[in-house]
Parts: C-alpha cells; structure tokens; sequence
C-alpha cells in the first residue's frame, strides 16, 4: 500500500517523538543504565492489576484472537543478546502454568534476557528480576522441576551452545541502539506468523468508529497511528488523555457503532489503563493491544496481544518496535480497506493543488 504524500516526513517525526520513550519512572533510570533488560524495577506495582478475571462472555472469536497473540508472543523478546529461539522455548515451557505475580516477573526477565538464562545462578536471576532467591528455587518448583539447578540443566539442554556476542566494547549508547536492532530483528521473527496482525487489521477496518487509545509514554505510538489511520480510515478516534472522561469517551465510541478498540501500552504502564481496557471489553469491544511484552499488567484485559519490546538501556525507555508494529497494523488494516488506496490518492491530489508540501 502506497503512503500519502506526507508519509515519510510524517513517519520521522513520529519516530522522534515515539523514540523518546518516556520511562515516567521514579528512581529507576539509574538502574536501567547499568545493565541492558535488568529492568528489575519494570513491573513494581503493576503485579497487582494482572490477577483480574477475564470476561467469561466473551465470543469464541475473542478468545482465538487471544491464543493467536499468546502465539505471537512467543516469539517476542527484548534486550541485547537475546535469541528468539531461545525465547519462543521457555515461553512453551511458562505456557500452562499458573504463576504469582512475583513469578512472572521471574519468567518475564528470564524471556528478556533468553540468550544468558541457562548460565545464571539462582542469585543472578533473583537480582535481575528485583526479587528475592527463595522465590526463585518456588518458581522453577512451580514449573515442575525439584529445584533452581535442575530448571537450568534443562535450559542448557536445550539453548543454543554458542553464548552471544561479547558487546562490551560498545558504549553506552552503542549499545542501546544495538538492543533497539535486536528488539527489530525479534519482532521481525514475531511476524513470521502474519495471521494476528491480519486478523487485527480486519477488526480495525470494520470497526466504525476505531478508537485508539495511549497514555503517557503510549500517547506518540497511538497518536502516530491515528494521524495516518485518518487518510484510509472514516473515523478515528484518538483517546489520549485520562480522567473521568476516558469511560464517556469509551461509551460514545460504542454508541456510535464501534466494534474493537487499539491500545498502544507501554512501561511504566498506568493503571488507568488496565481500568479502561477492563471496562471497553464489558462495553463488548474487542481489544487489541500492542505491548511491550506478553507479560504486561494489561495481558489480562485483551483479546489479540501484539508484543513489541522496548529498550531499557537509556534513562528513557526507547519504543522503535512498537512504533514499527503500528506502522505494519496501519497496513494490514489498509489492505482490509477496499478504498484505502482511492482514499490516499484523492489526499495526493489535494495536497498538490493546495501547495502543502515543499517538494
């Protein structure tokens, strides 16, 4: 599908804002320097908004559209060194099994950092995943192994025998956008499976109107979606800013004929969030959530998850993955869209005869 005039301009500069990737974190940018997917302060508080119930009215389309994001998700990872293959094994193994919120930060931190998990001791991870090492030793319980050793015996059984490339003489940026690359070249390995992205791009174009929420750090990655949905789509609705009237807003969508809703959700994710998805689903909206990982407090309260990680390496998270997965669900949902190309044709022909672009 060919962009509209202002595609590529536009595309930068929502990438310079999207890249900016507001942590909103007190007193973690610190920690996040000091190693790429420690991360060991990403999920503080937000454990607690992941335990609530699913709808059990949901149609049997919501719950396949939920299995194939858990699909996609397997393939999604995070920071520097990380191996997707790596990463898709130990989701499988994670997959079924009931975990505490303090387990899954275990199983989060271990997914991001996939490539040296069958090397750390029960120590390393426990510091990695901000929690203590008794909880560790009842996680790998949890999964059905006597203990810690014989959960890392089975990782390194089944990793990759070649340990990642030393980086150490990156510097710090340096190495920040090399996890920005490898965050790419896993989303790359997610899409290798297109169906949820294809089924999300039929829900979009069907839904008249389409909201589109994203708070906080999100508001760049939606409101960047939205500007170019609007060329293609009828009606966009861009939900950006909290409060009271997030719900109303919700409402008046609903009652004017919409059908799913696209939430761009990333750390430090508020909780106004999760409320809102919660409340859009018991409204019968179906969700569709691009997330920084299949983990995220709003897992719960989503039918299709998309995972795109973000990197942690810089004082303020950086989010290429998810603004590239906006820009691949903008195409999917134009190929959904039988006049998308006539829409963007007529926009060419307007902005010539209006002079709006220096050529």
């Amino acid at each position: 599908m060919s962009g509209d005039g202002d595609n590529g301009g536009g595309t930068g500069s929502t990438g310079g804002a999207a890249g900016d990737g507001l942590r909103d974190r007190a007193g973690t940018a610190q920690g996040a320097r000091a190693a790429a997917g420690a991360g060991t302060g990403r999920e503080t508080g937000a454990g607690a908004g992941r335990n609530a119930s699913t709808d059990a009215g949901r149609g049997a389309a919501a719950d396949a559209g939920r299995d194939a994001g858990a699909d996609t998700a397997m393939h999604a990872g995070a920071d520097t060194g990380m191996d997707t293959g790596t990463a898709a094994r130990l989701q499988k193994l994670f997959e079924g099994h009931r975990l505490t919120p303090t387990q899954r930060r275990i199983a989060h931190c271990m997914v991001r950092r996939a490539a040296d998990a069958p090397f750390l001791s029960s120590v390393e991870l426990a510091e990695l995943a901000g929690v203590s090492q008794p909880s560790v030793t009842r996680f790998a319980v949890a999964l059905g192994f006597d203990g810690y050793p014989a959960l890392r015996r089975h990782l390194r059984e089944v990793a990759p025998s070649d340990k990642p490339d030393d980086t150490g003489s990156y510097n710090e940026y340096q190495q920040a956008v090399q996890a920005e690359i490898d965050n790419l070249r896993h989303l790359a390995a997610a899409l290798a499976d297109p169906s949820p992205v294809i089924e999300a791009g039929r829900l979009f174009a069907a839904s008249r109107p389409l909201p589109v929420l994203g708070l906080r750090a999100a508001t760049a990655q939606a409101a960047g979606f939205s500007y170019f949905a609007r060329k293609v789509h009828p009606d966009v609705r861009l939900l950006d800013e909290g409060g009271t009237m997030l719900t109303d807003r919700i409402d008046a969508a609903v009652r004017a004929g919409a059908s799913a809703l696209l939430c761009f959700a990333l750390p430090r994710h508020p909780r106004e969030v999760v409320d809102a998805l919660e409340y859009a689903r018991t409204a019968g909206l179906t969700v569709v959530t691009v997330a920084d990982s299949a983990f995220a407090p709003v897992a719960h309260h989503t039918d299709l998850l998309l995972p795109a990680p973000v990197g942690t390496g810089l004082a303020f998270d950086t989010a290429c993955a998810p603004m590239l997965l906006g820009r691949v669900l903008l195409e999917a949902m134009c190929d959904a869209l039988p006049d998308a190309q006539a829409r963007l044709e007529q926009f060419d022909a307007r902005a010539a005869a209006r002079g709006l672009f220096v050529e």
